[in-house]
C-alpha cells in the first residue's frame, strides 16, 4: 500500500506477472518450450492506472492476445475490481521468445498456435 491506501502501482506488474505465468502454465506445452530451450522475454510494458484499489478488495486479471507479431507477441491484461466490476488498471505487455543464446526467434505457426 502507498502513503494514500492504495495498492502500490509496482504491485500491479506483479499481479501482471502472476496472471501471465497462470495462463502460460494452463495452456502452453512447457515441456516443448524446456525441450526447445524457449524462453520468454518481456520487452515492453505500457500500463493504464484507471482506479486505486485499496486494502480488502478482491481483484482479478483478464489475460488475452492482442497481437501475434513475426517475433514479438503482445499480450493484452486488465485488472478488475471484482465487485465493483471496474477496471482498475490495463496493461500491454509485449514479449519475445527467445532461443538458449538469448537470441529473439521467429514465431512459427506451431508457436501461434498454442497462443490462441
Amino acid at each position: 500500500m502507498d502513503f494514500y491506501g492504495h495498492v502500490n502501482n509496482a504491485r500491479y506488474l506483479e499481479f501482471l506477472e502472476e496472471a501471465r505465468w497462470e495462463a502460460y502454465e494452463s495452456h502452453i506445452n512447457s515441456d516443448f518450450f524446456k525441450k526447445n530451450l524457449i524462453s520468454f522475454v518481456v520487452v515492453n510494458i505500457n500500463i493504464n492506472y484507471r482506479m486505486p484499489a485499496t486494502m480488502g478488495q478482491n481483484i482479478g486479471v483478464e489475460t488475452s492476445v492482442k497481437k501475434i507479431g513475426n517475433k514479438s507477441i503482445t499480450l493484452s491484461q486488465n485488472v478488475i475490481l471484482k465487485e465493483a466490476g471496474k477496471t482498475a488498471a490495463d496493461a500491454d505487455v509485449t514479449f519475445v521468445l527467445t532461443d538458449k543464446s538469448g537470441k529473439p526467434i521467429v514465431i512459427t505457426e506451431e508457436l501461434k498456435d498454442m497462443f490462441v
